[in-house]
């Protein structure tokens, strides 16, 4: 197991209630930061991710995964360097979708699916 990924990161449960929003994970050894249900409030929060000789990164608390809490005053700025940061990762969404757009085969069949759905709904009418 190489890290163990921040939507994946649940304790302590009884403050986290869920993942909101993964905002950057740049995988092994690198900080993620993420929107979560803490104390039912939406907070910030970052870990360290960990590799396959620490998988569980840190924190860690009584040998489970935790998040770190950021104080108000420092999570816009830790939020927006986060965003910025998974903009231009190779494993963004944006990213993801660039290398989507260059594949031409895969483009064309997903416009023959999309018309193919909109000439079906149009024969139901």
């Amino acid at each position: 197991m190489p890290y163990v990924r921040p939507e994946e990161v649940l304790s302590p449960k009884s403050r986290v209630g869920g993942i909101l929003e993964v905002i950057h994970d740049p995988q092994e050894n690198g900080m993620s930061v993420a929107r979560i249900m803490w104390d039912e409030e939406p907070r910030l929060a970052i870990r360290w991710n960990g590799d396959d000789s620490k998988p569980l990164g840190n924190p860690v608390a009584r040998g489970q995964a935790t998040w770190f809490i950021v104080d108000g005053f420092a999570a816009a700025s830790i939020e927006q360097a986060a965003r910025e940061a998974a903009e231009k990762s190779p494993n963004s969404l944006v990213s993801k979708y660039r290398e989507m757009a260059r594949d031409s085969d895969r483009e064309r069949e997903a416009e023959e699916w999309t018309e193919g759905l909109m000439r079906d709904a149009s024969s139901q009418g």
